[in-house]
């Protein structure tokens, strides 16, 4: 896969959508460690028409959706469990939340856990969350 313009992504890999969006976002060029909960493409796929090219045309609110998937530091799955709240890159906090044996970031379910990354962890999620 190319990736556009001169961004090496370290620690998106999932996806083109979310692989390519995430490449754009200079907080995550870094070292980190940073740990990314992304969406899969069908999660992008059930957005609401037009929510993906409007992002693409709002750089700002662009960044705020992609930086609300990430939290500093390197969460693997079993500490991720162990939390309520933690605060996104972008400022605002994500819920993390454990029932009947689930993950869950706000309303998405984990669905792939401890991706290795060279600058942290991702964690798969089936639905894009978005900021407040």
């Amino acid at each position: 896969m190319a990736w556009p313009g001169t961004c090496t992504p370290r620690v998106a890999r999932t996806g083109f959508a979310w692989s390519q969006l995430l490449c754009e976002t200079d907080a995550l060029k870094g070292e980190g460690p940073f740990t990314v909960f992304a969406p899969t493409d069908a999660a992008f796929a059930a957005l609401p028409e037009g929510t993906v090219e409007s992002l693409l045309e709002d750089p700002e609110a662009l960044s705020n959706v992609l930086l609300y998937h990430v939290i500093a530091g390197k969460v693997m799955a079993a500490d991720v469990m162990k939390i309520a709240t933690a605060t996104s890159v972008q400022g605002q906090p994500v819920t993390v939340t454990t029932m009947e044996g689930k993950v869950m970031v706000n309303d998405a379910n984990i669905v792939i856990t401890d991706v290795e990354a060279s600058n942290g962890v991702i964690h798969v999620i089936d639905s894009v969350i978005m900021p407040e």
